[in-house]
């Protein structure tokens, strides 16, 4: 028992446990946060979950009953669900990494929104029965954890990833703002007809109004 009480409180397990913490808090709130900024606050957070999973020492269940559970079917619907919309038509993409692919010679459609749901359940679990604070069964929720992050969602995270990535560099963030850039202050103009480039070339709400004589 001394030994697994020092490895659930070994550095690396403690940092873990902050970060996995931090990500479950995050898409509990993520239906208030624009879309823009969930991806972009995403793309920090995943990449850490992962390097402080890598990190984790080795630990082996040493209980022989279930553990306890926190995520529900109810709650795990409702997260996909207020995922799902938040990243609406960007919230699919094409995956190569399943067992189907063995089966299939094109990329199977998966999810942003089911991929974190199903993460966040392991997660969220882990953290549940780890916040009892009673070290047989933190130990057991740590060695499940680990071993569901190398089979399962370890995978998913870097294939979600992946798809953030594309929606953040790769495919048109214009559309989702509503706006276009300015390459300088005469630029608004050209949209309404007026191509001049003059000083006294002024936008207003109604439309250009040039002062050149020889646009008058």
């Amino acid at each position: 028992m001394e030994k697994e009480s020092q490895t659930i409180f070994d550095k690396n397990v403690i940092e873990f446990v902050t970060v996995a913490a931090e990500f479950c808090a995050f898409l509990e709130r993520a239906e208030r946060m624009k879309r823009s900024t969930f991806v972009d606050t995403s793309l920090k957070i995943l990449p850490l979950l992962y390097l402080k999973a890598s990190m984790l020492p080795k630990c082996e269940t040493i209980g022989d009953e279930a553990l306890e559970t926190y995520v529900t079917e109810e709650i795990y619907e409702i997260l996909r669900i207020n995922l799902s919309r938040l990243m609406a038509d960007k919230d699919d993409y094409l995956d190569v990494f399943v067992q189907d692919m063995v089966y299939s010679d094109q990329p199977i459609k998966k999810s942003i929104s089911e991929d974190l749901a199903d993460i966040y359940q392991d997660i969220k679990d882990f953290i549940f029965v780890f916040q009892l604070g009673l070290n047989e069964t933190m130990n057991d929720s740590l060695a499940i954890c680990q071993e569901n992050f190398g089979t399962l969602w370890g995978q998913k995270l870097v294939n979600t990833l992946r798809a953030l990535h594309d929606v953040k560099y790769n495919q048109e963030e214009k559309e989702e703002e509503g706006f276009y850039e300015l390459s300088d202050d005469n630029d608004c103009c050209e949209e309404d007809g007026c191509h001049c480039h003059d000083d006294d070339c002024h936008c207003h709400e109604d439309g250009c109004h040039c002062h050149d004589d020889e646009l008058k």
